[in-house]
């Protein structure tokens, strides 16, 4: 199984890159929309997609507990894509979230600035400076999407196995240049462990999401660590009661896994908003 990114700058055919390279390797693809609808159907209301997708929050919004949950279920989201098989997302920050997870081969696209300005204009009717206007929204959200819940820099090409310039290359050559690179860096032995990996950081997901968000168990800083048969849970609780209810969660929902416990008991814990 096989994964790629595609992220990309406004009107860099971010879109019609992606369109086309779903079409030529018959593989699905991983929008805005399939996301969204995924993340809903965790209960998950459209004030929280609006006010965090590929956007910089407010000094509020940074500030609210809704931010650590946008999170948990965005990486639920992109795990659960992920575990259908080989596709390939668009934006959302799936490049870094599946960063370090073999088989996952990334992607960025971007133009240069007259060229972007062309094509924002063709597409909005507008005029040079409302064009300007537009993509220097769109880069300062994204590039602050990026700094403030996966601290990386966006735009860096070190973050990032292909790097293409779309300013002269039309979608159906720039699919076929990440397919060609996708099957020369990307060996059988990476989709093999893929297939593991991914499963695994789904587990994480669904083990969190039933103690945290399901049975509304107060763990604090919980994380797991999942490695082939063995389950790891760490954070922080206020009482031995709490640890072996979230213990019986992870029994529940990995039954063949060893469970094991990290998690710290502190008298008294207490979380400031």
């Amino acid at each position: 199984m096989a994964i790629i990114t595609i992220s990309r700058e406004l009107a860099a055919l971010g879109d019609e890159t992606a369109l086309e390279l779903a079409k030529q390797l018959d593989r699905p693809l991983v929008d805005k929309h399939n996301l969204e609808e995924r993340i809903k159907s965790y209960g998950v209301a459209d004030r929280m997609l609006q006010k965090y997708d590929e956007r910089k929050p407010s000094l509020l919004s940074s500030l609210s507990h809704s931010r650590d949950d946008y999170l948990h279920f965005l990486k639920t989201a992109i795990y659960a894509e992920a575990e259908q098989g080989s596709c390939i997302f668009i934006g959302r920050g799936a490049s870094v979230i599946l960063k370090n997870v073999p088989g996952v081969f990334t992607v960025f696209l971007a133009a240069p600035m007259e060229i972007r300005l062309e094509r924002v204009k063709s597409y909005f009717l507008c005029d040079d400076h409302r064009a300007r206007q537009i993509i220097e929204k769109s880069d300062k959200e994204r590039i602050g999407f990026y700094r403030y819940f996966f601290e990386t820099d966006w735009k860096d090409a070190g973050n990032y196995h292909l790097t293409l310039n779309t300013g002269h290359l039309h979608p159906t050559v720039c699919a076929e240049i990440v397919k060609y690179m996708r099957d020369r860096i990307i060996t059988e032995e990476d989709e093999k462990q893929n297939i593991r990996r991914i499963i695994e950081l789904s587990l994480e997901q669904k083990i969190k999401q039933a103690i945290l968000y399901d049975r509304e168990i107060q763990i604090h800083f919980l994380e797991l660590e999942v490695s082939k048969d063995k389950v790891t849970l760490f954070g922080a609780a206020s009482s031995q009661a709490l640890v072996e209810a979230a213990l019986v969660i992870a029994r529940e929902i990995a039954p063949l896994a060893e469970i094991q416990s990290e998690i710290q008991v502190v008298q008294e814990y207490t979380i400031y908003p």
